[in-house]
């Protein structure tokens, strides 16, 4: 209960050292990039693969994948830029030493970094088999890339949805 109190008045002393407007900015900027990242992969591995798969051919299909991965992943990236720097950020407003954290950051933190980590590989290799492989007009290359790549989101997927709920809970529980 000491703690609690203690985070609280941190959180409060460090809002006001820095001003509302910054931690706001950094709390917006935050939420922001996960729901685009964690968005993004629900909505293409949950509504937009079924479609695809059903009603278009193969190689239109892995085409379509290629656009949507050329236009979704720079997102991607700029949130593996914006989580940890507005999350380290927050937390050493919060916490002042990332070490006083409580075990939600720390695990939402891990689970961050593991989702990095995976895109970081799914963008190095196997996205970059899908656009060589569809540029080539190469179908079975094209068809084992996006196999990885839905292999791969589909974990993300799973990762970013536990990432959330960990933070949500466990700001509210105080875990």
């Amino acid at each position: 209960r000491r703690c609690r109190r203690a985070r609280a008045a941190g959180c409060a002393g460090a809002i006001a050292a820095r001003g509302f407007a910054a931690v706001i900015a950094a709390l917006v900027l935050h939420l922001l990039a996960a729901v685009v990242w964690v968005g993004g992969m629900f909505f293409a591995y949950v509504c937009l693969r079924p479609v695809a798969a059903a009603q278009m051919q193969p190689g239109a299909r892995f085409a379509l994948w290629s656009g949507v991965f050329e236009r979704f992943f720079p997102l991607v990236w700029a949130a593996v830029v914006v989580l940890p720097a507005s999350g380290y950020y927050l937390a050493a407003l919060m916490y002042g030493d990332f070490r006083d954290a409580p075990p939600y950051v720390w695990v939402m933190t891990g689970g961050g970094v593991a989702m990095i980590v995976i895109f970081a590989y799914v963008w190095f290799v196997p996205y970059r088999c899908l656009r060589r492989a569809v540029a080539a007009q190469d179908m079975p290359a094209a068809g084992a890339a996006l196999a990885r790549i839905r292999r791969l989101v589909g974990i993300n997927t799973v990762l970013g949805i536990a990432v959330v709920i960990t933070a949500a809970s466990g700001r509210l529980t105080g875990w």
